[in-house]
Formats: structure tokens, C-alpha cells, sequence
């Protein structure tokens, strides 16, 4: 139920603004594809940047495979924006479970990381736990993402 705190997630038309912490859980897990194209812009040693985050190529693909679906759902949301396309109202009745889904395989990829570097501490990967955390702490507990799903739907 939409209370009288909820007001500041509106936007001028009436429909509520997709929330901020949405878009870094999308960058977070679409991480492969932002360091992909950080390393575009660097002219002198393109794989260099790539190497600094992901040591191992195989770790940089899976990456990449597991983000694809970050991004689609990236330019879901901002589709969205427009309120034109009524057919993606469907998408967002999808959006958590989705978002859930993305998650779990970003668990796994880290725990194949874990298993690959014989459960060594290292920081990247205790930040990279971290995250998955809050993030799935997030989508179980937010109401301004839950709200905002709903939106689309009536």
C-alpha cells in the first residue's frame, strides 16, 4: 500500500522513479561489461585493465555471459523511462524474480572463483560477498523496488 512517505518517489507525471540502489545492483552485476568498457577507452594497453580485475580469462567470459542479462534488464528499466512501450509492462512483473535469478548465478560464479583460487582470502572476492549480500538484502526488503514493479502492472 502506497503511504504519504512515498510521495518523494514520484515523479512529475504521478509514477514512481525507478530506485538508485536498482541501477548499482544492475552495475554490480554487469561489473564484466563496465570493465570491458573502461578498458575500450584505454588506448595504450587495452587488456591490461581487463587482467587487473580478472586474472583468469575464462573468470572476465563467464563474466561477461553472467552480466548479459544485467544489461537487458539495464535497458528494461530504462525503456521505461519513456512510458511508451506498454508490451515491456510484462517485464517488470518478471524484474525481482529476474533480478534474483542474476543474483544466484553471480553466487555461483563467485563460489567457482572461491573453489578456483583454493579458498584464499583475497579482497575482491570478500567485497564482491559482500555485495551479493546487501544486494540480495535489498531485493527482499525494499519497498520503494517493490512499488515500483507495481507501478507498471496497474
Amino acid at each position: 500500500m502506497f503511504s504519504v512517505e512515498d510521495v518523494r518517489w514520484l515523479d512529475d507525471k504521478g509514477h514512481i522513479r525507478p530506485p538508485l540502489v536498482l541501477y548499482l545492483l544492475l552495475l554490480f552485476i554487469a561489473r564484466g561489461w563496465v570493465i570491458f568498457i573502461l578498458s575500450l577507452t584505454d588506448g595504450s594497453d587495452r587488456a591490461a585493465l581487463v587482467r587487473f580485475f580478472f586474472p583468469e580469462r575464462s573468470d572476465f567470459l563467464i563474466s561477461l555471459a553472467a552480466g548479459a542479462g544485467a544489461v537487458l534488464l539495464f535497458l528494461l528499466v530504462t525503456a521505461e523511462r519513456r512510458r511508451k512501450p506498454q508490451w515491456l509492462s510484462h517485464g517488470f512483473q518478471w524484474l525481482r524474480p529476474m533480478l534474483l535469478v542474476l543474483l544466484i548465478v553471480d553466487a555461483g560464479l563467485l563460489f567457482y572463483r572461491l573453489k578456483h583460487n583454493h579458498f584464499w582470502f583475497e579482497w575482491s572476492m570478500a567485497l564482491d560477498a559482500l555485495f551479493l549480500f546487501w544486494s540480495l538484502l535489498y531485493l527482499r526488503v525494499s519497498r520503494h523496488l517493490k512499488l515500483y514493479c507495481q507501478d507498471w502492472r496497474g
